[in-house]
């Protein structure tokens, strides 16, 4: 266990989450934490399944008292998604975390800490591996590639479970239980690059964007943070207006599901532009500052001479077509609810754009509570591909968790957040996607709620989680199984 979190209490839940921070679990890449959780199920003598897509089933006989009690499914998913600062010596694939705790919350040094939703495979671990606590049959699901498309529970056998209630453990805000969330699906706009010679004469310079704030596509997107892709485009269009140059580059964003900090590009242009490049860049870097003033006040763009050689760019068509991508493709916040305050309806985040050999590939997020608008957005998108020649890709494709009106499970939580707190727990609906829809879809007969404890800035390297609320939060856990009857 982790130095860092080994006087924390719970102590069964921060022994499992240091452990599991030891593991390199990045979405794609979770046959080691898959294998970690059947081999501690085979360690308790549980029953376990793992199925092909490395989902992890794992149950628990009910306690004395509540072996007629309905059986209840706590769910959450292994991977975490995988940022960090410009300039961080972590590998993914191999290293492990770095934890560190600051004024009472945990951080990891740089990078996304994976509490989203390590966390709530700490509480199921630490249930199951318990003795002496009371609660009904328990099946603790833990799916895989959550992050990028929900691929375990759009390939999970639901033959496999008999529960009829669902706890989701995948919320990060604690005392709200979360009875709603949007649908969504994953794009891709694929631009073949036809490429020329670059003209020896010219002068190469990159333009970076850095500073940005970025964040959950869906929980953040409210915040209407700066997309570096976004902003992006507009440099390159502007410039476009303002001198000849040549694109040999472009590149930002990691995660399709995570609002991009980060966007760089490498462009030739005559050395004699330079005075021209640099009062444009400065310009805009004062009109970002002044228009993200309140949501990433630290944006930062800079060019400066780029030293490596660069010996191909983008013809002008396939330049001009990136620009227009860019520009184009939506982004944000496109509709509100008309029946729940401040809860947005739908929108896009194009995470992440990569020039590979033969093609730019830009990737979005597209969310809604609204089917039809999904397909509205997913039609915008594809008419614009169409219009600039573009090859537009769309799957992970998967629904919205509906409201649903009566709820015996609500009621229990509600109850139990009331005797043990003396106030309301707050029912709402979010613009993010949990796997609550895709699971319900399979197995309509469920009853279903999603909560957790307070975490912050997930899906970037500035993610923390609050000591105090992931104990209060397990301990609510504990008390709504323990009511279940």
């Amino acid at each position: 266990m982790s130095n860092v979190l080994k006087n924390l209490k719970p102590e069964a839940v921060f022994r499992y989450f240091a452990e599991m921070s030891e593991i390199p679990r990045g979405s794609g890449n979770e046959k080691a934490i898959s294998d970690y959780l059947v081999n501690f199920a085979k360690k308790h003598d549980l029953e376990v399944i793992q199925d092909e897509a490395l989902n992890v089933i794992i149950k628990k006989p009910a306690t004395k008292g509540y072996e007629n009690a309905p059986c209840v499914i706590l769910q959450g998913h292994m991977d975490m998604v995988c940022e960090k600062n410009k300039g961080t010596d972590h590998d993914f694939e191999k290293d492990a975390l770095k934890l560190k705790i600051v004024d009472n919350y945990i951080y990891a040094d740089n990078t996304t800490l994976g509490a989203d939703n390590g966390i709530a495979v700490a509480y199921a671990l630490a249930i199951l591996e318990a003795n002496d606590l009371e609660h009904p049959a328990l099946e603790v699901l833990i799916t895989s590639e959550e992050e990028t498309g929900m691929g375990g529970a759009i390939n999970l056998d639901p033959s496999h479970l008999k529960g009829e209630y669902l706890l989701n453990l995948d919320s990060e805000e604690e005392g709200y239980l979360l009875v709603s969330c949007a649908g969504g699906v994953r794009t891709r706009q694929v631009l073949p690059i036809v490429w020329e010679d670059a003209d020896t004469n010219l002068t190469a310079y990159k333009i970076d964007i850095t500073g940005l704030k970025g964040g959950h596509s869906g929980m953040d997107v409210i915040k209407q943070r700066g997309n570096s892709n976004k902003i992006m485009g507009r440099i390159l269009s502007k410039l476009n207006d303002e001198m000849n140059y040549s694109i040999a580059n472009v590149h930002g964003g990691a995660k399709m599901n995570a609002i991009p900090r980060e966007c760089e590009a490498i462009i030739l242009t005559d050395s004699k532009n330079e005075k021209i490049l640099c009062e444009t860049i400065e310009n805009l870097n004062n009109i970002f500052k002044s228009e993200l003033a309140t949501s990433d006040p630290g944006i930062s763009i800079e060019v400066k001479k780029h030293e490596d050689k660069v010996a191909k760019v983008f013809s002008k068509e396939t330049m001009i077509k990136l620009i227009s991508s860019l520009v184009l493709i939506p982004n944000g916040i496109k509709t509100m609810s008309m029946d729940i305050e401040n809860l947005v309806e739908s929108s896009t985040n194009l995470g992440v754009v990569i020039t590979h050999d033969n093609e730019i590939t830009f990737e979005s997020a597209v969310r809604s509570s609204v089917k039809s608008l999904k397909y509205n957005i997913l039609n915008e998108m594809k008419c614009i591909a169409n219009l600039l020649n573009c090859e537009f890709l769309a799957d992970s494709d998967y629904p919205e968790w509906s409201y649903k009106a009566d709820s015996k499970l609500r009621e229990i939580c509600q109850n139990v957040h009331k005797n043990k707190y003396n106030k309301e727990a707050k029912v709402i609906a979010i613009h993010a996607g949990l796997e609550c829809g895709l699971l319900l879809e399979k197995m309509p007969h469920v009853d279903a709620i999603s909560l957790g404890p307070d975490m912050f800035d997930v899906h970037t390297p500035e993610e923390h989680l609050d000591i105090a609320s992931t104990q209060r939060t397990y301990e609510y856990l504990l008390d709504i199984l323990k009511n279940i009857k």
